[in-house]
């Protein structure tokens, strides 16, 4: 059986870990996005994900590196991306503040909205939790629109559900109106 929820394992039963429980805490699976279009591109991501471990966000999975068109600002470098997922307890607003730490400590700067970047960590799913605030929206309210996000989460968790369209990744890269170049490297 193949689990639905974005809380549950994105992996038949028996083909991976479970969530962890800790007392009566359950953690719910994470995902974010990566991506780089200026210098050492395949190096920023992989120091990200090491950031991201040494402040105690360890991935459970990570997609393959896939290079990507620049999708609405055009007149850029090719992306790379990647999904990574991970279990945690955290709330979203945690998982946002430690994306905007590690791309500080990578360099970030942002001069040009949706222009170039040494790095880029876009909360994804946090578990089943939503969030439509002015600082926060989870889940990414764009994430369904962009195959340069689906087919890296397709990779490592197709049945995880989307907890406000109710559709599972799958479903949503098989609908998604970008026809964008999305490459496994």
């Amino acid at each position: 059986m193949v689990s639905s929820s974005v809380n549950a394992d994105p992996v038949p039963a028996g083909a991976g870990p479970r969530a962890p429980r800790e007392g009566n805490v359950a953690r719910k699976l994470a995902f974010i996005g990566l991506g780089s279009n200026l210098g050492d591109r395949v190096g920023h991501l992989s120091r990200a994900v090491s950031a991201m471990e040494a402040l105690g966000v360890g991935p459970l999975r990570r997609s393959s590196v896939y290079a990507s068109e620049p999708v609405e600002v055009v007149d850029q470098e090719e992306f790379v991306n990647q999904v990574v997922a991970f279990w945690t307890e955290a709330a979203p607003e945690n998982l946002l503040n430690l994306c905007l730490e590690v791309e500080r400590s990578l360099g970030r700067e942002r001069t040009r909205d949706k222009g170039p970047r040494v790095i880029d960590l876009d909360l994804l799913l946090s578990g089943d939790d939503i969030r439509a605030g002015e600082d926060i929206q989870v889940p990414h309210p764009r994430m369904h629109l962009r195959r340069f996000v689906l087919v890296p989460l397709v990779e490592i968790a197709p049945f995880t559900r989307h907890p406000v369209l109710g559709r599972l990744a799958v479903e949503l890269l098989w609908a998604c109106p970008d026809r964008s170049r999305v490459d496994r490297l």
